[in-house]
């Protein structure tokens, strides 16, 4: 049978939860989620299995499955399978693709990330939003939806209930960018091309970028995913800069109280453990993105990496929905809504002018 580790008060011990039943749903959910995406191209594999999450665990015919025999796997998927899909990612990126776009497009796009990022950021702040949400609703926003927000957890150590919120607010935000930037076009004197950068600069999500600018053909679709992609490459940057000062803090906090042992206890050899700067999932991220931009991989195993991002990337999608409870969302997320729908049109309008400066 399928299992995991449990921790208790008193240690570590080895209690064999079945994981299978969850994992098999998420596995299934994902299977629909294709299967629909392939029917209706402009709806997002990665935002049906969110949807399916939510929906599965709010109607009353599986609402018990979801946090009985199935809640195990579900958890173990919205948090493992998350790291697996962004390691896969890396082989969506090739950094020739980012040097061909010239030096002041990255830097424009560079300045977007980094400015919606401090925004977010201070908006979170100024709705008094509790914890790590502020952060990582931040990073979610500004680089790449639910992937980035499993990423940042890790090196903040954040609960696992804890990332549901915020993935839900980029699911939605970037479903309403589906449907509201594709009728902005013309009003705001936009072609195809500088759509497409409008797009790949402002949407969170790169399944959400893809849905909103083949709408507006293929110059625009290029584009949007060259500068999308451009904006994925600075997870690790940020992330490592991150886990060095959450790594610093840790140290610090440990010293100011002359403890022996970190916050993560102790190795086999006694010594304190501390989190790391760069998780080993997000190392693995970049060694795929060297990986693809050498070229040495045929195209069929760039295209099976592809997949497997997908069916794991959504799974966990499903397996982070299926923890969204509707009624509680209403009462605890009203302001956290309130705050991701004035982060989006921060970052809209940060795009906006990027895409202008790009053109001059």
């Amino acid at each position: 049978m399928v299992g995991a580790t449990r921790q208790t008060g008193k240690g570590w011990r080895v209690r064999t939860v079945p994981l299978a039943p969850g994992l098999a749903a998420a596995l299934a959910a994902v299977a629909v989620a294709l299967a629909v995406h392939s029917l209706v191209p402009v709806l997002p594999a990665m935002t049906i299995a969110v949807v399916l999450g939510i929906a599965a665990v709010n109607l009353p015919g599986t609402s018990a499955l979801c946090d009985g025999p199935l809640r195990a796997g579900l958890n173990f998927a919205g948090k493992h399978l998350m790291r697996v899909g962004i390691v896969f990612l890396g082989l969506k990126l090739s950094l020739g693709d980012i040097a061909s776009l010239g030096w002041v497009t990255v830097a424009l796009v560079v300045g977007v990330v980094l400015l919606s990022f401090a925004g977010t950021y201070a908006l979170g702040r100024l709705f008094r939003l509790d914890g790590d949400l502020p952060l990582l609703i931040a990073t979610g926003f500004s680089i790449c939806g639910a992937s980035a927000i499993g990423a940042m957890a890790a090196v903040k150590g954040t609960k696992h209930s804890d990332t549901v919120l915020p993935v839900a607010l980029v699911t939605l935000c970037g479903t309403l960018a589906i449907g509201v930037l594709p009728l902005l076009m013309n009003p705001l004197g936009l072609d195809a091309l500088q759509f497409g950068q409008w797009v790949g600069a402002g949407v969170h999500d790169v399944g959400q970028v893809v849905a909103t600018a083949q709408t507006a053909g293929t110059v625009a679709l290029s584009a949007a995913i060259v500068i999308k992609l451009t904006r994925v490459v600075l997870l690790a940057p940020i992330v490592g800069v991150v886990g060095g000062l959450e790594r610093r803090r840790h140290v610090r906090r440990a010293q100011a109280a002359d403890a022996p042992a970190g916050p993560l206890g102790t190795d086999s050899a006694g010594k304190p453990r501390f989190p790391p700067v760069v998780p080993l999932f997000v190392a693995g991220f970049l060694a795929m993105i060297v990986l693809r931009t050498t070229g040495w991989l045929p195209a069929g195993v760039v295209g099976a990496g592809s997949v497997a991002q997908d069916i794991a990337l959504g799974a966990a999608l499903f397996g982070l929905g299926a923890s969204v409870r509707v009624g509680q969302l209403f009462k605890t997320g009203v302001r956290a809504t309130m705050m991701a729908l004035c982060a989006w049109a921060l970052i809209a309008a940060l795009a906006f002018g990027a895409v202008h400066l790009m053109g001059s």
